[in-house]
């Protein structure tokens, strides 16, 4: 399998759930708002023998000339968007949902930005987001979900074509969940937000930020374990240093 990490960039956030651009060689963390936490935002494209497959879609934000900043990435490593065949969500928290469409500003209307993919979403995640709402979740991004014929609603754990698993953790939000992904010997785990970086895997960490911390913690250590053992590569989303990670 070949991992592509999608990067949008570094970006700091605080409790008001703003996602500020944050440049790694000038900028100064000290001089953000007291409790601001430094994050990539990383979502990651994997090349399988059948598929391309996205994992979560980033904030959505586009380029100088109007083109998203997933896309390019996409592009600028031979993928054309036109051709995923999947995009697998976690959770719909802004900065995983904002690239699931984009409007087209002439039309006044919203299109999934990527057409040929069957979109898999957890469906109390998109019911309780839907009523939730700001600051955490852009419903205005992610509401397309609702009413079109190439989306999957997937409901507690399960498996996708015989090699992609999903479970519903919660931790992180309510309905929170993770995919594994296995061919040919790899076993690949995307963690989202319970296991968002690689630091918080080798320590007992509870994070204020998450709707169940003990749990996040408590999931952390027993797929770290795991991990040694079967010897996972992780994908990390919100990692600054390292996306992918061979344990």
């Amino acid at each position: 399998m070949q991992i592509i990490p999608l990067s949008e960039g570094a970006f700091t956030i605080d409790k008001t759930k703003q996602f500020i651009p944050f440049n790694k060689a000038t900028d100064d963390l000290q001089q953000r708002s007291i409790g601001s936490l430094l994050v990539e935002v990383q979502p990651f494209c994997i090349v399988t023998k059948n598929d391309i497959l996205v994992i979560d879609t980033g904030l959505g934000f586009s380029n100088r000339d109007g083109t998203l900043q997933i896309h390019q990435n996409l592009l600028d490593k031979g993928i054309n968007p036109m051709d995923v065949t999947k995009v697998l969500m976690s959770h719909l928290h802004k900065d995983h949902s904002g690239g699931i469409s984009k409007e087209d500003k002439v039309l006044q209307q919203k299109f999934f930005s990527f057409p040929a993919a069957t979109y898999y979403v957890n469906k109390d995640e998109f019911d309780f987001a839907m009523e939730k709402g700001k600051p955490s979740f852009s419903p205005d991004e992610f509401s397309i979900l609702g009413d079109a014929d190439k989306v999957i609603f997937t409901k507690g754990n399960g498996i996708i074509d015989d090699y992609i698993k999903y479970e519903v953790t919660g931790g992180h939000s309510p309905f929170h969940q993770v995919f594994t992904i296995e061919e040919d010997g790899e076993h690949l785990f995307f963690g989202a937000d319970v296991a968002p970086q690689l630091s918080q895997m080798k320590s007992r960490f509870i994070a204020k930020y998450d709707f169940d911390g003990k749990l996040c913690m408590e999931l952390r250590q027993q797929w770290w374990q795991q991990a040694q053992e079967e010897h996972w590569t992780f994908l990390f989303y919100h990692d600054i240093a390292t996306p992918v990670f061979v344990a």
